[in-house]
C-alpha cells in the first residue's frame, strides 16, 4: 500500500511538550506523531526553530532570481 508523504507542520517547543503524553518520537520521519495511530495517520509535528526575534536584514547577493549565462 503507497500511502502519500505527509507534510510536516511546525510548532513551538512549549506546544510539543504540553502534547507529550498522546506523542511519540519517530526517528524515521525525525519527527512526532501520534501514538499508537501515528504510522498512518495524524500529523506530523516538528519543532519550530525558526527564529523570530531574531530575524536581521539581509545584507549580502541576492541570488534568488539569478540565471545561469
Amino acid at each position: 500500500m503507497a500511502s502519500a508523504k505527509r507534510t510536516r507542520r511546525y510548532l513551538a517547543p512549549h506546544w510539543l511538550l504540553l502534547a507529550k503524553p498522546v506523542l511519540r518520537y519517530s526517528s524515521t520521519r525525525d519527527a512526532f506523531v501520534l501514538r499508537l495511530i501515528g504510522n498512518s495517520r495524524g500529523p506530523v509535528l516538528r519543532v519550530d526553530r525558526r527564529s523570530r526575534s531574531g530575524r536581521q536584514a539581509f545584507d549580502g547577493v541576492e541570488r534568488r532570481s539569478a540565471h545561469l549565462a
